[in-house]
């Protein structure tokens, strides 16, 4: 399949090479915070198989693993491009709401993680929540 994508100005764009490994909802606080919406749509992809063009910018903050997740965005538009968590060092996780249209419409998701943080008011229930990171 394969996927592209590219922030909300242009800048940054970037490619994959690769199905998802995993399509769901992150209910974290770290991910609501990010987005500013009730949890972040990510899309878990090897991150050998990711380009990234154009100037990205991170911020680092210890995820529940002790370990530093890097959050990818757009220095110009702020658009959040990726999350790259230490603790899992093959993947990256993408923001869903970043893919091209195409990719987006055909996305499926079905795992939902962090639930423990998932909202009262959020009423979808996919068919794989975990509470916390899968292992």
């Amino acid at each position: 399949m394969g996927l592209s994508g590219h922030c909300l100005c242009g800048a940054v764009r970037y490619t994959v090479d690769a199905d998802p490994i995993i399509v769901g909802y992150d209910h974290c606080d770290d991910c609501q915070r990010q987005t500013g919406s009730t949890y972040s749509l990510v899309v878990v992809v090897p991150k050998d198989k990711l380009t990234i063009t154009g100037t990205t910018k991170s911020f680092s903050k210890a995820g529940s693993s002790g370990k530093a997740v890097h959050r990818i965005f757009c220095p110009d538009c702020g658009s959040p491009i990726a999350h790259d968590p230490d603790a899992a060092p093959p993947i990256i996780a993408l923001k869903g709401g970043t893919l091209s249209d195409a990719d987006k419409k055909a996305l499926k998701p079905d795992t939902e993680i962090w639930t423990v943080g998932k909202l009262p008011f959020c009423q979808e229930h996919l068919a794989k929540p975990f509470e916390h990171m899968p292992q």
